[in-house]
């Protein structure tokens, strides 16, 4: 666990539209939950990420961001894109099958604490933010 679980922290990274970005946003979400003594979180939180960012990328044509947050024992890792149609809902893990593509948030919603979206607009800019969370317990 942290040292101070009371301690409030956030990080974005903006990527470009490459999917070498999703590694890029892997390797350092690691680095930062390493870095704040959060590694019992580590292999989880890179997958949901990942899932998180790769749809950025792989669903819209613009740039996109990996946001991470940790308050009040909750870690946030959240995924921004410039398309502000919803996500497709996901489906039950056990419904996918053989399927090759679909269980990007069917896996967010199987190991995170809660998740959700919702659609943003700043500056003439409209997007979407994809969140989940994970508590530290």
């Amino acid at each position: 666990m942290p040292e101070n679980e009371s301690e409030t922290w956030e990080y974005s990274l903006y990527i470009p539209h490459d999917p070498r970005a999703v590694t890029v946003c892997r390797r350092t979400l690691r680095l930062i939950l390493t870095m704040h003594g959060l590694i019992g979180l580590v292999d989880v939180a890179e997958l949901l990420a990942t899932e998180l960012v790769c749809n950025a990328v792989r669903h819209t044509k613009g740039p996109a961001a990996l946001r991470v947050r940790w308050g009040a024992g909750v870690l946030r890792i959240g995924a921004w894109d410039g398309d502000p149609e919803p996500p497709e809902p996901p489906q039950a893990l056990g419904r996918l099958g053989e399927t090759e593509g679909g269980r990007g948030l069917a896996l967010v919603r199987a190991c995170a604490d809660a998740w959700g979206w919702q659609p943003l607009s700043r500056h003439g800019n409209r997007g979407k933010y994809v969140w989940c969370e994970l508590a530290s317990a």
